[in-house]
Protein backbone atom coordinates (compact mmCIF):
# COMPACT_ATOMS: atom_id res chain seq x y z
CA UNK A 1 0.00 0.00 0.00
CA UNK A 2 3.48 2.80 0.86
CA UNK A 3 4.05 2.39 -2.88
CA UNK A 4 0.21 3.55 -3.81
CA UNK A 5 0.94 6.76 -2.35
CA UNK A 6 5.03 8.18 -1.96
CA UNK A 7 3.31 11.74 -2.64
CA UNK A 8 4.65 13.93 0.59
CA UNK A 9 2.00 15.90 2.21
CA UNK A 10 3.89 17.67 4.57
CA UNK A 11 6.17 20.54 3.31
CA UNK A 12 8.95 22.47 5.25
CA UNK A 13 7.66 25.63 6.66
CA UNK A 14 4.95 24.90 4.44
CA UNK A 15 2.20 23.29 6.60
CA UNK A 16 -0.54 20.51 5.29
CA UNK A 17 -1.65 19.97 1.83
CA UNK A 18 -4.94 18.31 2.97
CA UNK A 19 -7.04 18.02 5.82
CA UNK A 20 -9.94 15.15 5.62
CA UNK A 21 -13.20 15.93 7.25
CA UNK A 22 -15.44 12.94 7.27
CA UNK A 23 -18.89 11.76 8.41
CA UNK A 24 -19.13 8.33 10.04
CA UNK A 25 -21.96 6.50 10.26
CA UNK A 26 -22.82 5.21 7.11
CA UNK A 27 -19.61 7.12 5.32
CA UNK A 28 -16.27 5.94 7.33
CA UNK A 29 -18.07 2.91 9.33
CA UNK A 30 -20.22 0.53 7.59
CA UNK A 31 -24.40 1.53 8.18
CA UNK A 32 -24.35 -2.19 9.53
CA UNK A 33 -21.92 -3.39 11.01
CA UNK A 34 -20.20 -0.12 12.44
CA UNK A 35 -17.05 -1.39 11.13
CA UNK A 36 -14.34 1.13 9.60
CA UNK A 37 -12.19 -2.13 8.64
CA UNK A 38 -12.16 -1.44 4.80
CA UNK A 39 -11.43 1.90 5.60
CA UNK A 40 -8.13 1.02 7.32
CA UNK A 41 -5.76 0.99 4.21
CA UNK A 42 -6.47 5.09 4.20
CA UNK A 43 -6.29 5.74 7.43
CA UNK A 44 -2.97 3.94 7.87
CA UNK A 45 -1.55 6.23 4.46
CA UNK A 46 -3.18 9.47 6.54
CA UNK A 47 -0.96 8.23 9.43
CA UNK A 48 2.03 7.63 7.99
CA UNK A 49 1.82 11.35 6.35
CA UNK A 50 0.33 13.54 9.02
CA UNK A 51 -2.44 14.48 7.33
CA UNK A 52 -5.51 15.53 9.81
CA UNK A 53 -8.46 13.28 10.44
CA UNK A 54 -11.43 15.29 11.72
CA UNK A 55 -14.57 13.46 12.54
CA UNK A 56 -17.95 15.80 11.97
CA UNK A 57 -20.19 13.29 12.78
CA UNK A 58 -24.08 13.15 14.62
CA UNK A 59 -22.11 11.24 17.18
CA UNK A 60 -21.61 12.52 21.03
CA UNK A 61 -18.13 13.34 21.98
CA UNK A 62 -17.68 10.28 24.23
CA UNK A 63 -18.53 8.15 20.87
CA UNK A 64 -16.05 10.24 18.88
CA UNK A 65 -13.50 9.79 22.10
CA UNK A 66 -13.57 6.33 21.87
CA UNK A 67 -13.18 5.74 18.08
CA UNK A 68 -10.13 8.23 18.25
CA UNK A 69 -8.29 6.04 21.54
CA UNK A 70 -9.08 2.81 19.32
CA UNK A 71 -7.31 4.53 16.27
CA UNK A 72 -4.77 6.99 17.76
CA UNK A 73 -6.47 10.09 16.47
CA UNK A 74 -5.41 13.00 18.14
CA UNK A 75 -6.74 15.71 15.73
CA UNK A 76 -9.94 17.92 16.83
CA UNK A 77 -13.55 16.76 15.81
CA UNK A 78 -17.09 18.10 15.48
CA UNK A 79 -19.55 16.58 17.79
CA UNK A 80 -23.33 16.47 17.60
CA UNK A 81 -24.07 17.74 13.62
CA UNK A 82 -21.62 20.84 14.43
CA UNK A 83 -22.86 21.46 17.81
CA UNK A 84 -19.32 21.64 19.20
CA UNK A 85 -15.95 21.45 18.01
CA UNK A 86 -13.55 20.30 20.54
CA UNK A 87 -9.91 21.37 19.67
CA UNK A 88 -7.33 19.26 22.21
CA UNK A 89 -5.28 21.75 24.34
CA UNK A 90 -1.71 22.43 22.56
CA UNK A 91 -3.02 21.08 19.44
CA UNK A 92 -2.68 24.61 17.90
CA UNK A 93 0.43 27.36 18.05
CA UNK A 94 -2.29 29.96 16.84
CA UNK A 95 -4.39 31.29 18.74
CA UNK A 96 -8.48 31.73 18.12
CA UNK A 97 -11.72 32.27 20.07
CA UNK A 98 -13.54 29.35 22.07
CA UNK A 99 -16.14 29.54 24.34
CA UNK A 100 -15.27 27.19 27.47
CA UNK A 101 -12.17 24.99 28.53
CA UNK A 102 -12.48 21.45 29.87
CA UNK A 103 -9.18 18.94 31.24
CA UNK A 104 -8.71 18.28 27.61
CA UNK A 105 -10.34 20.86 25.10
CA UNK A 106 -10.78 24.02 24.01
CA UNK A 107 -14.62 24.41 22.83
CA UNK A 108 -15.74 26.52 20.42
CA UNK A 109 -19.94 26.34 21.05
CA UNK A 110 -22.23 26.38 18.35
CA UNK A 111 -25.35 24.39 19.72
CA UNK A 112 -28.13 24.44 21.75
CA UNK A 113 -28.29 22.60 24.85
CA UNK A 114 -29.68 19.37 25.02
CA UNK A 115 -32.39 20.18 27.88
CA UNK A 116 -33.38 22.95 25.20
CA UNK A 117 -34.34 20.31 22.49
CA UNK A 118 -36.21 18.05 24.55
CA UNK A 119 -38.47 20.91 25.92
CA UNK A 120 -39.40 21.87 22.45
CA UNK A 121 -39.35 18.05 21.46
CA UNK A 122 -42.07 17.68 24.06
CA UNK A 123 -43.83 20.53 22.91
CA UNK A 124 -44.04 19.81 19.53
CA UNK A 125 -45.28 16.28 20.09
CA UNK A 126 -47.91 17.52 22.45
CA UNK A 127 -48.83 20.28 19.68
CA UNK A 128 -48.94 17.72 16.70
CA UNK A 129 -50.35 14.70 18.52
CA UNK A 130 -47.62 12.65 16.92
CA UNK A 131 -45.24 10.29 18.86
CA UNK A 132 -41.97 11.96 18.88
CA UNK A 133 -39.18 8.78 20.02
CA UNK A 134 -35.63 10.44 21.02
CA UNK A 135 -32.92 9.08 23.09
CA UNK A 136 -33.75 10.49 26.05
CA UNK A 137 -37.00 8.64 25.56
CA UNK A 138 -35.22 4.84 25.27
CA UNK A 139 -33.06 3.19 27.65
CA UNK A 140 -29.51 2.30 26.14
CA UNK A 141 -30.71 -1.18 25.77
CA UNK A 142 -34.10 0.19 23.29
CA UNK A 143 -31.14 2.38 21.80
CA UNK A 144 -29.08 -0.86 21.06
CA UNK A 145 -31.96 -2.96 19.49
CA UNK A 146 -33.52 0.24 17.20
CA UNK A 147 -30.00 1.18 16.09
CA UNK A 148 -28.03 -1.41 16.39
CA UNK A 149 -25.31 -0.52 18.37
CA UNK A 150 -23.69 -2.52 21.20
CA UNK A 151 -25.01 -1.84 24.37
CA UNK A 152 -21.99 0.04 25.29
CA UNK A 153 -21.84 2.12 22.63
CA UNK A 154 -25.31 2.62 22.95
CA UNK A 155 -24.37 4.05 26.23
CA UNK A 156 -22.11 6.31 24.91
CA UNK A 157 -24.49 7.66 22.68
CA UNK A 158 -27.32 8.82 24.52
CA UNK A 159 -24.66 11.67 26.41
CA UNK A 160 -26.23 14.04 24.56
CA UNK A 161 -25.17 17.56 24.47
CA UNK A 162 -26.04 19.62 21.57
CA UNK A 163 -28.19 17.31 19.23
CA UNK A 164 -31.78 15.08 19.91
CA UNK A 165 -31.95 12.40 17.50
CA UNK A 166 -35.54 10.74 17.05
CA UNK A 167 -38.06 8.74 15.48
CA UNK A 168 -41.49 10.02 14.31
CA UNK A 169 -44.49 7.85 14.63
CA UNK A 170 -47.65 8.37 13.34
CA UNK A 171 -49.56 8.71 10.35
CA UNK A 172 -47.90 10.24 6.92
CA UNK A 173 -49.25 13.72 8.23
CA UNK A 174 -46.61 13.56 10.72
CA UNK A 175 -43.19 13.44 8.67
CA UNK A 176 -44.18 16.64 7.24
CA UNK A 177 -45.92 18.31 10.65
CA UNK A 178 -43.31 17.92 13.14
CA UNK A 179 -40.33 19.37 10.95
CA UNK A 180 -42.88 22.61 10.55
CA UNK A 181 -43.54 22.82 14.35
CA UNK A 182 -39.76 22.52 14.82
CA UNK A 183 -38.74 25.83 12.88
CA UNK A 184 -41.71 27.74 14.35
CA UNK A 185 -40.18 27.21 17.55
CA UNK A 186 -37.02 28.84 16.83
CA UNK A 187 -35.03 25.12 16.06
CA UNK A 188 -33.65 23.09 13.31
CA UNK A 189 -33.86 19.73 11.85
CA UNK A 190 -31.88 17.48 9.63
CA UNK A 191 -32.05 13.80 8.55
CA UNK A 192 -29.10 11.28 9.16
CA UNK A 193 -29.19 7.63 7.89
CA UNK A 194 -31.19 6.23 10.35
CA UNK A 195 -32.64 9.23 12.61
CA UNK A 196 -34.14 12.67 12.37
CA UNK A 197 -32.14 15.10 14.43
CA UNK A 198 -33.49 18.33 16.05
CA UNK A 199 -30.88 21.05 16.79
CA UNK A 200 -29.79 24.74 17.29
CA UNK A 201 -28.80 27.22 14.10
CA UNK A 202 -25.49 24.69 14.02
CA UNK A 203 -24.72 22.46 11.28
CA UNK A 204 -21.69 20.30 9.91
CA UNK A 205 -20.63 23.58 7.61
CA UNK A 206 -20.41 25.78 9.82
CA UNK A 207 -18.22 24.17 12.15
CA UNK A 208 -16.23 22.66 9.23
CA UNK A 209 -16.12 26.97 7.75
CA UNK A 210 -14.66 27.92 11.74
CA UNK A 211 -12.09 24.78 12.15
CA UNK A 212 -10.62 25.12 8.15
CA UNK A 213 -10.08 29.12 8.85
CA UNK A 214 -7.97 27.92 12.19
CA UNK A 215 -6.15 25.38 10.61
CA UNK A 216 -5.50 27.70 7.51
CA UNK A 217 -4.14 30.16 10.35
CA UNK A 218 -2.10 27.51 11.64
CA UNK A 219 -0.90 26.07 8.15
CA UNK A 220 -1.45 28.42 5.63
CA UNK A 221 -3.41 27.29 2.06
CA UNK A 222 -4.54 23.40 2.48
CA UNK A 223 -6.94 21.86 0.40
CA UNK A 224 -9.92 20.23 2.95
CA UNK A 225 -11.86 17.15 1.49
CA UNK A 226 -15.02 16.36 2.66
CA UNK A 227 -16.53 12.85 2.68
CA UNK A 228 -20.09 12.09 3.88
CA UNK A 229 -23.22 10.14 2.62
CA UNK A 230 -26.39 11.97 4.30
CA UNK A 231 -28.76 15.09 3.71
CA UNK A 232 -26.64 16.29 7.06
CA UNK A 233 -23.34 16.13 5.53
CA UNK A 234 -23.97 18.47 2.86
CA UNK A 235 -23.97 21.67 4.43
CA UNK A 236 -20.00 20.15 5.63
CA UNK A 237 -19.70 19.34 1.41
CA UNK A 238 -20.68 22.51 0.66
CA UNK A 239 -17.79 23.98 2.78
CA UNK A 240 -15.01 22.10 1.64
CA UNK A 241 -12.81 22.30 -1.44
CA UNK A 242 -13.50 18.75 -2.49
CA UNK A 243 -16.62 17.13 -1.53
CA UNK A 244 -16.89 13.29 -1.73
CA UNK A 245 -20.66 11.53 -1.64
CA UNK A 246 -20.28 7.86 -0.90
CA UNK A 247 -22.48 5.36 -2.08
CA UNK A 248 -25.47 4.15 0.64
CA UNK A 249 -26.16 0.57 1.72
CA UNK A 250 -28.94 0.35 -1.46
CA UNK A 251 -25.91 1.34 -3.86
CA UNK A 252 -27.29 5.20 -4.25
CA UNK A 253 -26.24 8.52 -3.41
CA UNK A 254 -27.61 10.82 -1.76
CA UNK A 255 -29.20 13.94 -3.67
CA UNK A 256 -26.41 16.65 -4.16
CA UNK A 257 -28.61 19.84 -4.77
CA UNK A 258 -26.86 20.74 -7.22
CA UNK A 259 -23.66 20.51 -5.56
CA UNK A 260 -20.76 19.31 -7.51
CA UNK A 261 -19.76 16.46 -5.36
CA UNK A 262 -17.26 13.44 -6.64
CA UNK A 263 -19.06 10.40 -6.93
CA UNK A 264 -16.98 7.69 -4.03
CA UNK A 265 -17.01 4.22 -6.33
CA UNK A 266 -18.24 1.62 -3.15
CA UNK A 267 -20.65 1.62 -0.22
CA UNK A 268 -19.81 3.43 3.44
CA UNK A 269 -15.82 2.55 3.79
CA UNK A 270 -15.10 0.56 0.88
CA UNK A 271 -16.04 3.89 -1.23
CA UNK A 272 -14.51 6.28 1.77
CA UNK A 273 -11.34 4.40 1.16
CA UNK A 274 -10.89 4.32 -2.75
CA UNK A 275 -11.98 7.97 -2.75
CA UNK A 276 -9.17 8.94 0.03
CA UNK A 277 -6.60 7.10 -2.05
CA UNK A 278 -7.35 8.97 -4.83
CA UNK A 279 -7.22 12.03 -4.16
CA UNK A 280 -4.46 12.01 -1.51
CA UNK A 281 -2.28 9.83 -4.00
CA UNK A 282 -3.87 10.84 -7.18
Amino acid sequence: MRDLCRKVDILDGDGLNHIVFTDMDGTLIDHHTYSYEAAKPALDMMRRKGIPLVVCTSKTRAEIEKFRDEGGIEDPFISENGGAIFVPKGYFKSSFHYDKETEDYLVIELGTSYERLREVSKDVEKETGCDIIGFGDMTAQEVSEDSGLDLASARLSKMREYDEPFKIEGDESCAEEVPKEIEKRGLNYTRGGRYYHIMGENDKGKAVSILSEIFGLEFGDIETVGLGDSSNDLPMLESVDVPVLVQKPDGSYEPSRGLEAKLADGVGPIGWNKAVMDIICG
